[in-house]
C-alpha cells in the first residue's frame, strides 16, 4: 500500500486529494492545524472536514501539526516514509495578508521551504505537488488589451483567447503581499526540482472550488457567493463593474491531475491549473447562475474600489498540462459545480441548525 502526505489536509483541495488516494487504496497521512480558523475566524474554520475524513476512511491518519515548525516536519516525514507529498497548506487571503504580512510568508514561503528542506534529506526520489497560484503573474495580466463585453471582461488579443501560459511574466508586477509570498514558494519548488534533481511541481491554480469549501469573503470566491445566496447576506462587488472574470476548475479535477502526475513525476514543471474557457464566469454570470438554482435573487452591493492587485480577467491556459497528460480533461462543467456547492452548504447549514 503506498502512503499519500497531504498538507492542508482538511482544507478545499487537500481533503479533495485525501478522499480521491484514500478511494484508490492508498494509506493517507494529513496534517492541518486549522490554521484556517485563526485567519478567517469561525467561518473559516475546516474542523469539521477534518473529522468527516477521519470517519470515511479508515485508510486515512491525521495529525496537528504547524509546517512552520521545520523539525517536527524532518521527524514527521522520516518516520512516516511517503511515497509522494502534495502540499496544499497556504494563507490564501490577498486582504489579509497585508495586515499579517509575517504569518503569511512563514507559512506560505518559509512552510514550504520546510517541507521541501525536510523531503529533500528523506528521500529526493519522491514526487512532491505544490499547490501555487495564478497569483504568481501578478496584475501583468491586466495590462493585455481587454474588451469591456455585457457581462464580463475579455481578450482582445486572439493570441490570449485560450487563457495564460506558463511563460507569462511573473516580473515587475504588483502581486499583493499573498501573491509574492506565494512567488517565493513556488520559485523554490521548481529549484529544488532542477537543482536537487527532484520530482517536483507548481500547480497556478485559478479558482479552486468545490462543495468541501468554508469559503469566506476573503478567499473562496464561488464558495462564499453561493452561500450568501442561500442565507440572504449581502455580497460585496469590489470594483471592475461586477464583470471580472475567474476561470473554475472543481477540486476533483485537481485530484485528477495529481494523480497523472505522480504516475508520471517530472522536475521542476509548472502548470496552469483551471477551468479554462469553458469554466470562466464573472461575478455577474455567476449571480445569475446561483439565481437560476436558488430561485433566490442575490442581494448585494457595489463598491467601485477593486481589490488591490486583483485580476480583471483571468483564464487558465491548459494546453501544456493537456499535452504533458493526454489522459487529463476538466470533468465537472460550471453548472454542475454550482449544484454541488450549493448541495452541499444547504446540508452544513441544516446541521448547523440541528
Amino acid at each position: 500500500m503506498k502512503k499519500l502526505l497531504v498538507t492542508g489536509s482538511a482544507g478545499l483541495i487537500g481533503s479533495e486529494v485525501v478522499s480521491h488516494f484514500a478511494h484508490r487504496g492508498w494509506k493517507v497521512v494529513g496534517i492541518d492545524n486549522n490554521m484556517r480558523a485563526d485567519f478567517f475566524g469561525e467561518g473559516g474554520d475546516t474542523q469539521w472536514n477534518a473529522k468527516r475524513l477521519v470517519t470515511k476512511y479508515k485508510n486515512y491518519q491525521h495529525f496537528n501539526i504547524d509546517i512552520r515548525n521545520r523539525g517536527d516536519l524532518e521527524q514527521f516525514i522520516g518516520d512516516q516514509r511517503p511515497d509522494a507529498i502534495v502540499h496544499t497548506a497556504a494563507q490564501p487571503s490577498h486582504d489579509l495578508a497585508a495586515s499579517r504580512p509575517y504569518d503569511d510568508f512563514d507559512v506560505n514561503a518559509v512552510g514550504t521551504m520546510n517541507l521541501l528542506e525536510a523531503t529533500r534529506k528523506y528521500s529526493t526520489q519522491i514526487p512532491f505537488v505544490h499547490m501555487s497560484t495564478n497569483k504568481v503573474y501578478g496584475d501583468a495580466p491586466n495590462n493585455l488589451s481587454l474588451v469591456e463585453l455585457e457581462t464580463r471582461w475579455d481578450y482582445g488579443d486572439k493570441e490570449y483567447f485560450n487563457g495564460i501560459k506558463e511563460n507569462f511574466t511573473i516580473d515587475q508586477s504588483k502581486h499583493s503581499i499573498f501573491g509574492a509570498s506565494k512567488v517565493a514558494a513556488d520559485v523554490m519548488v521548481q529549484e529544488y526540482g532542477r537543482y536537487f534533481d527532484m520530482p517536483t511541481c507548481c500547480l497556478r491554480g485559478g479558482c479552486l472550488t468545490g462543495p468541501n469549501h468554508s469559503g469566506v469573503e476573503l478567499h473562496g470566491f464561488l464558495s462564499y457567493l453561493i452561500k450568501c445566496n442561500i442565507i440572504g447576506n449581502q455580497y460585496t462587488i469590489f470594483g471592475y463593474k461586477g464583470k471580472q472574470v475567474r476561470d473554475n476548475i472543481h477540486s476533483h479535477d485537481v485530484s485528477t491531475f495529481i494523480e497523472c502526475f505522480l504516475e508520471n513525476p517530472k522536475k521542476g514543471e509548472v502548470y496552469n491549473i483551471g477551468g479554462g474557457r469553458e469554466n470562466s464566469v464573472s461575478i455577474l454570470e455567476a449571480f445569475t447562475l446561483i439565481e437560476s438554482i436558488s430561485g433566490k435573487a442575490m442581494n448585494y452591493v457595489y463598491s467601485s474600489q477593486n481589490r488591490s492587485g486583483d485580476h480583471i480577467c483571468y483564464i487558465s491556459d491548459l494546453s501544456k498540462m493537456k499535452s504533458h497528460y493526454p489522459t487529463w480533461s476538466i470533468t465537472r462543467d460550471l453548472k454542475t459545480t454550482f449544484q454541488e456547492i450549493y448541495d452541499s452548504w444547504q446540508e452544513r447549514l441544516k446541521q448547523r441548525v440541528r
